[in-house]
């Protein structure tokens, strides 16, 4: 959702702009005209990734997470567009994530960068990992690292109704053990439930590289979320996350209860974002809320629809995923004199996953209890 981002973060209008060319569509049901430029796309991640590599300090590296769910209408063109916008804006690597697509190195083959730039994939089993490994093959390049990401991650998951019937370490094993039969040197990095120090030990003793993890930071003094949507992860208790059908992604979504979207009711706003607009045009979410509206029995009730608009509940911060782990947040926690609950630093939170020592820092930042 870049274009939404850097209107917020930088002043720009890419929004509006597409909202304009598109107004006239706002009350039809027919979605198959809108498309989004394609350099206005090419733009906005730019302008997000060079101000973020001009911002780096030290020897880290900056990576993007590229979403290709979001086909905006045109899956091949917009994809292609912000790999490439972004590689040339000079990012060190791109994780590829929320419903691989197996050609998408095929897309990317002929920039200069395509060897040099860092490239990996999100997967949830073996069988996702042979199947772009096989495709990689193709145009001789592999991707440098996999995210093995388990059932207990945030957000979308990579697995059914089934998903309490896997395991993490068991999936890590697997790959591991594979692409050291294949004799490819591919980085593993877990994800998913991986809340302290010690649970990432416990994945670098399988022969992880390194690991990824979320929640923990969600809470963090940087983090952009709005002070209620911390509030509520770190009031979180273990029954308080659900694991529910509420994407129009097709995809389970684990986050919390008190989730605003679960409740909310909002008119697609697909000329003004539409970032899951298939190519034809379709939404999950647009069948299900005219589905709902045609419904005398749902407006009486007023009884919230199946599915909820990511595209605009996501720009509100109205979707609060989260890691199975997210109740564990307040044991982390202290509280200063007044009784309101410090937040720690991003550094903070590293920290206590290296040492297991927080190594707070005096700070005035806080949440009213």
């Amino acid at each position: 959702m870049l274009p939404a981002v850097v209107d917020r973060e930088q002043g720009t209008r890419f929004v509006s702009t597409k909202l304009k060319r598109f107004k006239h569509n706002v009350g039809g049901r027919d979605k198959s005209a809108i498309r989004f430029d394609l350099e206005e796309v090419a733009q906005a991640t730019r302008l997000h990734v060079s101000s973020a590599m001009a911002a780096k300090k030290g020897p880290g590296a900056l990576f993007l997470n590229c979403m290709e769910k979001l086909t905006m209408g045109d899956a091949r063109g917009t994809l292609k567009v912000r790999l490439e916008a972004a590689i040339d804006a000079g990012i060190d690597g791109i994780t590829l994530s929320a419903g691989l697509h197996l050609s998408t190195f095929s897309l990317i083959k002929a920039h200069p960068r395509f060897h040099q730039v860092q490239l990996g994939i999100i997967v949830s089993s073996l069988r996702a990992l042979k199947l772009f490994l096989a495709r990689a093959r193709r145009v001789k390049r592999m991707p440098d690292f996999v995210v093995v990401e388990g059932p207990l991650a945030g957000g979308h998951l990579g697995f059914g109704e089934d998903w309490k019937e896997h395991d993490l370490a068991t999936i890590v094993s697997e790959i591991i053990a594979h692409l050291r039969a294949e004799n490819l040197p591919i980085a593993v990095i877990a994800a998913g439930g991986i809340f302290d120090g010690q649970d990432a030990l416990r994945m670098l003793s399988l022969g992880c590289a390194a690991v990824q993890v979320a929640t923990r930071f969600a809470i963090t003094r940087e983090s952009g979320l709005p002070d209620d949507a911390k509030r509520a992860y770190i009031d979180a208790m273990p029954q308080d996350v659900v694991v529910n059908s509420l994407s129009p992604t097709g995809y389970p979504m684990r986050m919390l209860r008190s989730s605003p979207a679960l409740q909310s009711r909002v008119r697609p706003n697909c000329e003004a974002y539409g970032y899951l607009l298939d190519n034809s045009g379709r939404c999950a979410y647009l069948d299900a809320w005219y589905q709902h509206d045609d419904d005398p029995a749902n407006k009486q009730q007023e009884q919230a629809c199946q599915r909820a608009c990511l595209c605009t509940e996501m720009r509100r911060f109205n979707v609060w995923t989260c890691g199975h782990t997210v109740s564990r947040l307040k044991t982390t926690l202290t509280t200063d004199e007044s009784g309101g609950i410090r937040l720690p630093s991003a550094e903070e939170v590293f920290n206590d996953y290296l040492w297991g020592n927080p190594g707070r820092q005096e700070d005035t930042s806080t949440l009213s209890v």
